[in-house]
């Protein structure tokens, strides 16, 4: 019996290390997150450890969140035109979501100097990013109001998503500590307005001037309904990617032609299940908590931390 357990426990963690390691794949095509980040000990950075941000983004809900925030970004025809304007994300999809994975840990996780450098980066990256919409409208990335729908849509996305698929929802003080949290990030890159509470935040998404169809919101959710994606890999997408499209509201999905007949929570919430399982809590998060000396929750986290960590 003690070889057959030994098996099955080989088996489970041999499963669980393919998983870190495709996962790991996805987000490998950009730079490194925090590769500096124990340079700074001591800096707790914009947002720090007992905020309720580094919990909702060190869950794997988090993967859910961040496909539903570029489902419902391409619902902003001025945006949707900057992205397709001048991203690359249709040649290398995965560098894009690398970069943004970057940004997000960065300004979330890190040290101030990496928060700033981090919001530096996306500045230069922006100053380019302007045109004239289908509509005949001026668009620049750098436009507060531009900024603004990129970032609350973000915020609202991941909250959404860990409200659905986390370990147990937030209270509704805690939610709204995330969003305020999350307004400090925005507020470094300029975006105006920033709503406070997450009631609020739902509210201006939904009730947006600016929402209505285009041919780059089409373009773009076309894309996003089927990446190019190694087979396997692209059947755990569609789960996400279902499971996204449950958590965003009636009145936008319908305007971006998302018939949520047929997809169902339950597929998506077993898939953050097995991923919250086999990747444990965000690295990042718990470097970020070497870093500043906080206390590491037990049970949390099990992906290795460099060696310079693990020494601390």
């Amino acid at each position: 019996m003690a070889d057959v357990g030994s098996a099955i426990s080989s088996a489970l963690g041999a499963v669980q290390n393919q998983v870190v390691s495709t996962m790991t794949g996805l987000f490998s095509h950009g730079p490194t997150p925090l590769e500096n980040t124990l340079d700074y000990r001591g800096d707790p950075g914009l947002i720090g450890p007992d905020s309720v941000s580094w919990k909702v983004l060190g869950d794997a809900a988090v993967f859910i969140g961040g496909v539903r925030a570029l489902l419902v970004q391409s619902a902003h025809p001025e945006v949707v035109a900057g992205v397709e304007d001048h991203s690359t994300y249709r040649e290398d999809p995965l560098g894009r979501l690398s970069r943004t994975s970057v940004y997000v840990t960065e300004t979330t996780y890190g040290a101030m100097p990496e928060v700033e450098a981090a919001v530096e980066t996306v500045r230069m990256a922006h100053r380019p990013v302007r045109g004239t919409s289908e509509r005949d409208r001026p668009y620049s990335a750098g436009h507060p109001a531009m900024a603004a729908w990129v970032h609350n849509v973000l915020t609202d996305s991941f909250l959404s998503a860990y409200q659905s698929f986390g370990p147990e929802p937030l209270s509704m003080a805690e939610a709204d500590s995330f969003v305020a949290e999350q307004a400090r990030i925005g507020a470094l890159l300029g975006a105006d307005p920033l709503p406070l509470t997450a009631s609020e935040l739902s509210a201006w998404i939904l009730d947006h001037p600016d929402r209505t169809r285009s041919n780059g919101q089409e373009s773009a959710i076309s894309f996003l309904r089927s990446p190019p994606l190694s087979p396997p890999v692209k059947a755990g997408y569609r789960l996400v990617f279902d499971a996204a499209v449950t958590t965003i509201p009636p009145e936008i999905r319908t305007q971006l032609d998302l018939d949520s007949a047929g997809r169902t929570a339950s597929a998506g919430g077993a898939t953050v299940k097995a991923l919250r399982w086999a990747l444990g809590a965000s690295p990042s998060w718990e470097l970020s908590l070497v870093r500043c000396g906080a206390p590491i929750p037990p049970g949390l986290f099990r992906q290795p931390l460099p060696p310079e960590a693990r020494s601390s």
